[in-house]
């Protein structure tokens, strides 16, 4: 990232917080004057990018993510001052003091800030930008609606941050939405912004219905307004949010529906390994649904040529048995990048490009790297025994029978390697028992270690022991074996008919179970 453009993007928060200080009329802060109240803008600036530094270091490492939080802070603060300008213009509201300060704090849409943060970044940098944009926000509020301003804010903040909270349906934004404008009336109507019904005599029923009314659609709004914008600022800033991966999670993809028919074995791999990425993903506090969406997607490449893949071959003709182990080694690599190429072609978002890429890692195919020291070591005694000249011994280079990487950077990368090297094994299990899957899995996982191929993700030890617990039990649930109902001899057509007394029929469900 551009260190210049990361300067950049900071000081021009501060610019745009300045600019916002001496716009406003009020100009102080505890009876400050506009410059002190930059000054200690300043430095609530550096206490903010200090936290923002130390809690949050994934998002500070990208300029893109950065200039989101630091941009839906400034633009939370510019919108309190823009409501103070609104209830200003408003020659209803500007003849009492009292009614304008009213209307003010339930006119300021507290949420709209965190709410996005929420659903694009997740809960811990949403509360960050509450916490601040209500600090910040009581650096431009007027004197009298300081504790109240900040009190909403935050409250409003943290409602709508837990309540979109790993949101997966676009419905459920609008009730955050009401969720906050309800906190919101309860707030008002406690800090005396709206009157109780004793104080009515004072006001027009009509008046307290439009302040009532207000702060219910502010909150509604500021809703919509965050589930209008989300697709843009998915795409600005290259985030994909829970809703936007359900939405991929569609079956039927151009794709998938492609694989169903030209490559059926590694479609039913694809779902296996779908299921065995989302239940450890979900163990480890990953995200579930991506690993679900991009392991339907990571073997997109072997659409090119899928008759040369395990899952696909008919056992009697196998095209590798006329290919040399150097070509059918290039053949299964293909794989990666034909199926970058595809993805890439039917646009599909970065995250699933980046596992299409990373879950082989730089693994050994080991297959066609044994195929191939087998076929050395037989060269080598045809030399021994004169059938052969020293020059007709092939070369065999590890590194030419490694995948090209990279290894996984992010924990879903890893999780769905670990899921496809599993899946993969566990077909060639005879008779799979707990104890014999248990020891795959283990062994499996253990082998992607020592290779380095966990080296840059971010998986903890105690977290791969969760992802090899999950992955033992989903196995297990998958491979069971069913009894092996005794063979009756024949005696007569009706000795064939399963028996319809009530004492066989409960026997045979529970055998069935």
């Amino acid at each position: 990232q551009n260190p210049f453009l990361k300067a950049l993007i900071f000081l021009g928060f501060y610019a745009g917080l300045v600019g916002l200080i001496y716009s406003t009329d009020v100009g102080h802060v505890y009876g400050q004057d506009a410059l002190k109240a930059s000054v200690v803008g300043g430095l609530i600036f550096i206490a903010s990018f200090v936290q923002f530094y130390a809690n949050h270091p994934i998002s500070f490492a990208h300029n893109g993510r950065s200039l989101l939080m630091y941009g839906a802070v400034l633009l939370q603060v510019s919108l309190v001052r823009l409501c103070g300008i609104v209830v200003d213009l408003l020659p209803a509201l500007s003849q009492t003091p009292d009614t304008s300060r009213h209307f003010l704090f339930l006119l300021i849409p507290y949420a709209l800030a965190p709410m996005a943060l929420s659903v694009l970044l997740g809960r811990r940098q949403a509360i960050f930008a509450t916490i601040f944009s209500a600090i910040f926000g009581c650096l431009i509020i007027e004197q009298s609606l300081l504790f109240d301003f900040l009190i909403g804010s935050l409250l409003a903040g943290v409602v709508a941050v837990y309540a979109t909270h790993d949101l997966r349906k676009r419905g459920r934004l609008m009730r955050a939405g009401c969720y906050v404008g309800l906190v919101s009336l309860v707030l008002a109507l406690m800090l005396g912004h709206i009157p109780f019904a004793a104080d009515l005599s004072a006001m027009s029923p009509r008046t307290v219905g439009v302040q009532i009314l207000t702060v219910l659609l502010v909150g509604i709004i500021t809703a919509g307004i965050v589930g209008g914008f989300l697709p843009m600022l998915e795409t600005l800033f290259g985030i994909t949010t829970n809703i936007t991966w359900l939405e991929l999670a569609d079956l039927n993809h151009k794709l998938l529906k492609r694989m169903t028919i030209e490559a059926p074995g590694t479609y039913h791999h694809s779902l296996v390994v779908a299921r065995l990425a989302e239940s450890a993903a979900e163990r480890v506090g990953a995200s579930a649904i991506q690993c679900q969406v991009c392991s339907y997607f990571h073997d997109i490449g072997k659409l090119i040529k899928p008759g040369y893949f395990i899952e696909n071959i008919n056992p009697e003709d196998n095209p590798h048995d006329d290919l040399s182990p150097s070509m059918s080694v290039l053949v299964i690599h293909s794989h990666v990048k034909e199926g970058v190429d595809l993805a890439l072609k039917h646009k599909l978002k970065m995250p699933v490009i980046d596992v299409i890429q990373e879950h082989h890692g730089t693994s050994l195919v080991y297959y066609f790297y044994r195929r191939a020291l087998d076929k050395q070591e037989a060269v080598r005694k045809l030399v021994e025994e004169g059938k052969a000249r020293e020059e007709d011994i092939p070369e065999v280079n590890e590194e030419d029978f490694r995948y090209p990487g990279p290894i996984p950077q992010t924990k879903e990368s890893a999780i769905i390697s670990l899921a496809d090297s599993v899946e993969s094994a566990s077909r060639s299990l005879d008779k799979p028992t707990h104890s014999k899957i248990e020891q795959l899995v283990e062994t499996m996982v253990s082998m992607r270690m020592k290779d380095g191929q966990l080296d840059d993700c971010d998986l903890t030890m105690r977290e791969l022991a969760q992802i090899k617990e999950s992955f033992t039990k989903t196995l297990i649930s998958m491979l069971h074996t069913r009894i092996a109902y005794p063979k009756a001899a024949k005696k007569s057509d009706a000795d064939e008919t399963p028996p319809t007394n009530g004492n066989s029929s409960k026997r045979l469900r529970v055998i069935d179970a």
